[in-house]
Parts: C-alpha cells; sequence; structure tokens
C-alpha cells in the first residue's frame, strides 16, 4: 500500500533505491539539518541496511516521490507504540525539491495516515534550533506544536546544540481538518 499527498506518493523501500538513500546518507549538506550523526555510508552497508529495514508495526520507513516522478526524500514513523499510540516522525529531502511544498505535502500525507489508518494518538519529533525551515514546516504549515526545548542535547557544528521539541494530538490534527 503506498501513501498519497496532492503532490507526493509515500513507498516502502526498495533495492533499487540503494544510490539514492545512499546519496542522502553521505550528503554533509543533509547531515548540517538533521538531529543525530551519520557516519560515512558504504553502497555495501546501505544496501545490507535496506535488506533487513523492512517496515513492521513499529517502524515504517517510506521513501518520498514526486506523484509523477522519481525519489525526491524520505519519511519515516518510527518507534511506534501501541499501548501509548504514539510514535516519532521525521522528513528528510533532497535540496532541489526543498521549499516547494513536498515537505508539507508528505507531512500531511503522514499525519492522514498514522492518525486515520494506524489509529495512533500523538506524533512528536524534534529538530535542531537552528533549523528554522523545519520548525516553521511542522508549527506554521502543519499545526503541530512547540512542546519544549531540550538543551544542549547534540554536538553537531563543533558545539552543542538545542532540539526543539515538537508533537502533535489526534484531537488537534481532526481540528484542522474540521478548519
Amino acid at each position: 500500500m503506498n501513501i498519497f499527498g496532492n503532490k507526493v506518493k509515500l513507498r516502502a523501500i526498495e533495492k533499487e533505491d540503494n544510490t539514492f538513500l545512499l546519496e542522502m546518507i553521505n550528503s554533509p549538506e543533509l547531515e548540517y539539518w538533521v538531529v543525530g550523526s551519520s557516519l560515512p555510508t558504504s553502497s555495501i552497508e546501505q544496501g545490507n541496511w535496506i535488506d533487513k529495514v523492512g517496515n513492521s508495526h513499529d517502524a515504517i520507513r517510506l521513501v518520498v516521490e514526486e506523484i509523477e516522478g522519481g525519489p525526491i526524500g524520505f519519511a519515516n514513523i518510527v518507534q511506534i507504540d501501541q499501548v501509548n499510540r504514539s510514535a516519532v516522525h521525521g522528513v528528510k529531502f533532497v535540496s532541489d525539491f526543498r521549499g516547494k511544498g513536498f515537505a508539507k505535502d508528505t507531512v500531511r500525507a503522514v499525519m492522514k495516515y498514522a492518525f486515520e489508518t494506524l489509529n495512533l494518538n500523538r506524533l512528536e519529533s524534534t529538530i535542531l534550533e537552528y533549523n528554522e525551515a523545519s520548525i516553521g514546516l511542522y508549527t506554521k504549515a502543519c499545526g503541530w506544536s512547540i512542546e519544549g526545548i531540550k538543551k544542549q542535547a547534540v554536538y553537531k557544528n563543533g558545539k552543542y546544540n538545542d532540539l526543539v521539541l515538537i508533537g502533535i494530538t489526534r484531537q488537534d490534527y481532526e481540528q484542522i481538518q474540521q478548519s
């Protein structure tokens, strides 16, 4: 089953995505914007990850494609907690497709799937404090709320950076749908 937005299709990862995902994981520019850190990854390591990463009831990882095109990004719903009905979500896109509405469409499609199909009650994420575009995407364009700051939580670019904690509940999502 694929997940559709207005501009994007989210689908399971295939072996053929190895090169695309490898370029994303090894991109210094993307590394700057995302939480966590990556090690240099080989095509063999990336292929092994694809072989073992299949989607499950506690983690869904997806390639984002333009409706009529090829891969442009990655999205996930991970740490799915079946008892508390919550999960962690994130997206990342290659630079040519940022600022063109693809991320907004992806986040909205993920929210719809998470709340209406998976029956989750809450989605959350963390964003580096300096990633104002992502903070705006989630809070202004998609209705998420800033819930707190995790001080000096990620060492990146030679300093400790704060993480902005964001989240949205099913109730918030339903209110957005009604307005």
